[in-house]
């Protein structure tokens, strides 16, 4: 193997080297997309539990108005009770002192059934609005429920398609990198590492780097391709092939050309 590392011409390796990079591309492609979507099926899966936690808090909420209010009724029957008793006791009394203090009572305990009565309907207003609040969140829940099991069966198909890819991709990556010498193969690895799209080899697109798009001198175009020696971009840190060499055509828009005019006689002649 080592024998034939060294029997590749340069233009061999930068051939070779542009097609792992294809191939990690690819490789890259796949791990981004199935990257995503366990993340989108985690927030899912949190903000159900955070549903979840907010439907319990509104059912706990409307079962201590249920509460408030059955005190509130049971306080205003105490009230009740407490007026008949006393209204009966003003007939008993001895003085007009006595007579007072219980009338005080019974206007006391009469305000007390009022205030009841009011919280009673504070209570059912918030009872009814945090009702109308946990069917609202219960529909959500549902639909956030049904976008957790699309998002994970989406996850499911997309491992099962790109798994034997992907082994297919590695497989093949190995295969190129076992053709590439080590120093060659670890400068592309490390380039491609601190690339921030990935890419360690580039072509050269309208006498710029395909990576950075600075412009390229005429005479680094003409040693990129003569493919005589490996060339690295000198801002960048990419390196750079030919187009030709990456399997890219270049469509040359000539400037220079223009339309042919019409002519008196040209136009005549199609006239007639």
């Amino acid at each position: 193997m080592a024998k034939e590392t060294k029997e590749l011409t340069v233009e061999e390796k930068l051939k070779i080297l542009y097609e792992l990079q294809t191939v990690l591309s690819k490789v890259d492609d796949i791990k981004t997309l199935r990257g995503e979507l366990p993340l989108e099926v985690q927030d899912l899966e949190d903000e159900i539990v955070g549903l979840n936690t907010r439907i319990d808090n509104i059912k706990a909420d409307i079962d201590q108005l249920k509460t408030d209010v059955a005190t509130k009724k049971v306080d205003i029957e105490t009230a009740k009770s407490l007026v008949e008793k006393y209204t009966e006791q003003q007939n008993n009394v001895r003085n007009n002192r006595e007579y007072d203090l219980l009338g005080k009572e019974i206007e006391f305990q009469t305000l007390e059934v009022q205030l009841a009565e009011k919280h009673i309907k504070e209570f059912a207003a918030d009872q009814k609005k945090k009702s109308e609040e946990l069917e609202e969140s219960k529909l959500f829940l549902d639909g956030r429920a049904k976008d957790l099991d699309q998002k994970k069966q989406e996850l499911e198909d997309i491992v099962s398609e790109t798994k034997q890819e992907e082994e297919k991709l590695r497989e093949k990556s190995k295969k190129l990198e076992a053709k590439i010498e080590p120093r060659l193969l670890l400068s592309f690895k490390r380039i491609r590492k601190n690339s921030r799209n990935g890419l360690g080899i580039v072509y050269v697109e309208r006498d710029a780097c395909g990576g950075c798009f600075n412009k390229i001198p005429p005479q680094r175009q003409l040693d990129i391709r003569s493919r005589k020696k490996v060339i690295v971009c000198e801002y960048c840190g990419r390196i750079m092939i030919d187009p030709e060499l990456a399997g890219v055509k270049i469509d040359v828009v000539d400037t220079k050309k223009k339309p042919a005019r019409k002519t008196a006689a040209t136009k005549k002649k199609k006239e007639d």
